[in-house]
């Protein structure tokens, strides 16, 4: 049950969006905003709200914004009419690459978007034209200090999950879309709150890339994470570790 690991690539770009507290802050109430609209205040009755709560805690926010945030969006009193939409494209050397948005100004976020794209080498494409080298699964996050590899590995299969991918510092469980919360919440009540639950999208294949492909690609990444709108960015580079040992990320 091996699978592709993005973490190796991630750590390095991390320490610069570690530094972006309240960028982070605002995505992550952008998220409980839309998801207390969508399916109200309760958590229990509320996958997604309940996703949102655990990556909100992860990044250490205060517990009085979030519930500010969804209190005022579940009340009706956040006017901000926010769409979800997909933007895919290849980056630097033929990487795919897909980009998960939450916008109030569709036309400002594709401008935006898609400038990042063509700066950096890159061409934004078609809905649909490079998802189908990803599939969108579910994925439950927990430090490897949590659990040994064995003992993750059979609580993850026994709660649900398809796949158990551990790398030095995570514990990288993935189960199908609609199994999600029921995976989550049979791994909580073991674990305590994973680092993260969310739907992603996992690269089917991946691509080797040279040193100077992976500085252009990395720095599109930060790009596009660094745009508030913007809430996820996949790709399916894969880079030596050798390289990204030579990196200055």
């Amino acid at each position: 049950m091996a699978g592709h690991s993005q973490f190796k690539n991630i750590m390095h770009r991390k320490g610069a969006q570690d530094a972006k507290r309240a960028k982070v802050f605002t995505k992550l109430i952008r998220e409980l905003t839309v998801a207390a609209k969508e399916g109200g205040a309760d958590l229990l009755s509320n996958p997604r709200l309940r996703s949102a709560v655990i990556a909100a805690r992860e990044a250490n926010m205060p517990k009085d914004t979030m519930e500010r945030a969804i209190k005022r969006a579940s009340g009706g009193d956040d006017s901000a009419d926010y769409q979800a939409i997909r933007y895919e494209g290849y980056g630097p050397g033929g990487v795919a690459v897909i980009v998960e948005a939450l916008t109030d100004n569709r036309n400002r976020t594709a401008a935006e978007v898609r400038s990042s794209f063509t700066k950096y080498g890159g061409n934004l494409g078609e809905s649909n034209s490079v998802s189908f080298q990803f599939d969108q699964l579910g994925q439950i996050l927990y430090p490897s200090s949590k659990a040994s590899v064995d003992e993750m590995f059979e609580a993850a299969l026994e709660a649900g999950a398809d796949d158990v991918v551990t790398t030095e510092d995570q514990h990288e469980i993935y189960c199908k879309v609609e199994d999600l919360a029921t995976v989550r919440d049979t791994l909580m009540a073991k674990y305590s709150d994973p680092q993260g639950a969310k739907l992603v999208w996992r690269p089917k294949n991946t691509i080797s890339i040279d040193g100077d492909t992976t500085k252009t690609l990395f720095k599109l990444l930060e790009v596009l994470d660094d745009n508030d709108d913007v809430q996820n960015v996949y790709s399916n580079e894969d880079v030596d570790e050798a390289i990204l040992k030579t990196l200055e990320l």
